[in-house]
């Protein structure tokens, strides 16, 4: 390289900490060396010091430091800016302590990175000790300073503090008023960011994109739609609508509104869209249950070269989470492997829940123990997933574990749906009541209708009926739809008509338009030889124009989804379809099936009545699985009606003859078919 000047290299740092290349930098400090005689120039240290601490080569920057022989504040500065823009932050502190003892004074720069550090640290007292030395020094009045003073409080918790330094401000710019509103919204207090806000455009009256992302987020959390359309509003008329960043705040706080037509509307609109502009956009589809919509934008963003992040790759598992698409949630995880990110613990906590409601408890397992360190959601995916794959007793040992040695995390309101949903389904009702019993005075938890239903499944499965009505008639609050719902399907199972009756009253004025009640009634009615009150049911749902939905199922081959109804026979390979049908009912009844036809109300011949319920849905799925998927693989079908007793039976016999293991998603939970038997143990 030929000989260049101190502001040709000064460049070529510069270069490589914009392009966040190390081996550049490394390569400029090498001419450095060769270029110049030792010591450097101070100017040169500085660009060093601030280049390796940018790219996080901390013991480098430190180095280059510890040689400059006159080392100034800017020196020190930009390395403690570099650790904190890294997240060291303690070793940001240590450092500016050591400039301290040299002894050089901090300046305006050196404050705000030292502060925040400490405010990261959620460390106090060493904020307070900064804001004792900024006053000492005389830094305290500068803007900046005092905003980062204020910021710190409000990150370590002494609001009083926060609010009585905001009002000695003698000078409040937009970034004081900013750190504010977003530090009220942060604490949990939205009408006080609204409140700020106004005031805000009283005293200064130009938001910045950063103000309106903070106001949209109280909006959001105030679940304040109105308020939100009206700073649309404003955004528009002030000529703020094509700003990138406050169109990223507006789908994001559209999408939490359950407004997701508008969502779409501003990233349509938008120009030219971000990486953040698409994560919000997934995120808003995601949160409003459009998973299948998320899904195909994150194809989109993919194929227009935007690189995954943590956040939208987080927001795609749980989508694929919720459309139970192991196969794309597999490209997802391979996404995420691929962009280095597998290690956030957002998406590793998604990666292990997308695998549980997937129904592949091996990969969910595999993924959470591949974990560094877990948090509660991942406890609690990893619980759920468990409990909902019928591995009861595998989940309330994961519980007792995270709750006790070395782990003890404090479960919350979703961990105990989880583990009490574990106990219903292992038969564990006395673990389960001592732990619905215990929520209060242990874990701090007042219960919800969810653990109540839970309780209520947990008695009846049981077989004690009418002690889960008597634990209903004691509950403090009213009985929701899911505490009835349970105590209906105890009902139904152990043949308790009359408390059936009692739960169904009850479900139709709470929830009148459910077809689903209705139809689970009347089969229970038509199962018991009960007719005429089984058509009465029947027919009170026609009356009030409540119409049953579809039965249908889908299953995924080659990236493809293929969706069948009752007596489908549209399929392109709808022969074979046929062919296999036929043999699956040979085999079935030659091993001792019997169709389940009593629940059928058409006026038909018992043939007839055997030909209806062979050709359900989920059979339909199950033979072109069998027809086009290798016998290795595990036969995953989804579908959107609770799976009947016929085609639950049939399927338990049809794993046991083939070897095959069957996964079925229905409305309600999981159903693992091996060796004639199923993971929900005969209870669904």
């Amino acid at each position: 390289m030929p000989f260049l000047t101190a502001t040709a290299l000064t460049s070529f740092i510069d270069l490589a900490v914009s392009t966040h290349s190390s081996s550049l930098g490394r390569a400029a400090h090498a001419q450095i060396i060769k270029t110049l005689d030792s010591p450097l120039p101070l100017t040169l240290s500085n660009y060093l010091v601030n280049m390796y601490s940018k790219l996080d080569l901390p013991n480098s920057a430190q180095l280059v430091l510890s040689l400059a022989p006159n080392r100034s504040v800017i020196t020190w500065t930009a390395l403690v800016a570099g650790l904190v823009h890294n997240g060291h932050f303690a070793s940001a502190l240590s450092h500016f302590c050591n400039m301290l003892r040299e002894p050089i004074q901090p300046n305006d720069f050196t404050f705000p990175c030292a502060l925040k550090a400490s405010g990261s640290l959620r460390w106090p007292d060493a904020g307070k000790q900064l804001h004792g030395l900024a006053v000492k020094v005389g830094q305290i009045r500068d803007v900046f300073v005092g905003c980062s003073v204020f910021d710190m409080y409000c990150k370590t918790g002494l609001r009083l503090d926060a609010c009585k330094l905001f009002d000695e401000m003698p000078e409040r710019n937009i970034a004081t008023w900013n750190a504010y509103i977003s530090n009220s919204v942060l604490n949990g207090r939205p009408q006080d960011a609204v409140s700020a806000f106004v005031q805000f455009l009283r005293v200064v009256g130009e938001p910045n994109s950063i103000t309106f992302c903070a106001f949209l987020n109280a909006c959001s959390d105030l679940s304040n739609l109105q308020l939100g359309k009206q700073l649309h509003g404003y955004v528009i008329r002030s000529g703020n609508a094509r700003d990138v960043s406050v169109a990223n705040g507006l789908i994001d706080f559209y999408g939490k509104c359950q407004q997701v037509d508008c969502s779409e509307i501003v990233f349509h609109g938008l120009c030219a869209q971000n990486d953040v502009s698409w994560c919000s956009m997934i995120a808003a589809y995601q949160q409003n249950e459009e998973e299948e919509k998320a899904c195909m934008l994150f194809l989109r963003a993919r194929a227009e070269g935007v690189q995954p992040s943590e956040y939208m790759l987080s927001s795609v598992l749980s989508a694929s989470a919720g459309l139970a698409v192991l196969e794309f949630g597999r490209s997802v995880h391979a996404a995420a492997e691929k962009a280095c990110v597998i290690d956030n613990i957002f998406v590793s906590s998604a990666l292990v829940d997308m695998y549980g409601k997937c129904g592949s408890i091996e990969d969910a397992d595999q993924a959470f123990y591949s974990m560094s360190k877990w948090n509660l959601i991942s406890w609690n995916a990893m619980i759920g997933g468990y409990a909902h794959l019928g591995h009861a007793n595998t989940a309330v040992s994961l519980f007792d574990e995270m709750t006790s040695g070395n782990h003890e995390v404090k479960p919350n309101y979703i961990t105990l749906i989880c583990i009490l949903t574990a106990c219903s389904r292992a038969g564990s009702v006395k673990l389960g009541m001592e732990i619905f019993e215990s929520m209060r005075t242990r874990f701090g938890i007042e219960p919800g209708a969810e653990h109540y239903a839970c309780v209520v499944d947990m008695l009846g499965r049981a077989g004690m009926v009418e002690q889960a009505y008597d634990f209903i008639k004691k509950m403090p609050t009213s009985p929701t739809v899911s505490v009835w719902g349970a105590l209906l399907n105890s009902s139904r199972l152990y043949g308790k008509p009359e408390l059936a009756r009692v739960a169904v009253n009850n479900l139709f004025e709470l929830d009148p338009d459910d077809s689903g009640n209705y139809v689970l009634f009347s089969n229970m009615l038509a199962a018991s030889g009960r007719w005429e009150e089984a058509n009465v049911v029947r027919d009170d749902m026609k009356d009030g124009g409540i119409k049953k939905e579809a039965g249908c199922s889908w299953i995924a081959v080659k990236n493809t989804v293929h969706v069948f109804q009752a007596k489908d026979s549209f399929h392109e390979r709808n022969s074979e379809i046929e062919a296999m049908l036929a043999k699956l009912r040979r085999e079935t009844k030659a091993a001792g099936y019997i169709p389940s036809t009593n629940l059928s109300l058409y006026d038909l011949e018992e043939e007839e009545k055997e030909l209806e319920v062979w050709y359900h849905s989920e059979k339909i799925a199950l033979a072109y699985g069998l027809i086009a998927l290798p016998r290795s693989i595990p036969i995953r079908i989804t579908k959107n009606l609770r799976i009947c007793v016929d085609c639950h039976n049939a399927m338990k016999l049809i794993s046991g003859i083939l070897g095959r293991e069957i996964i079925i998603r229905d409305n309600n939970r999981f159903h693992r078919f091996r060796d004639n038997r199923c993971s929900c143990g005969d209870y669904w």
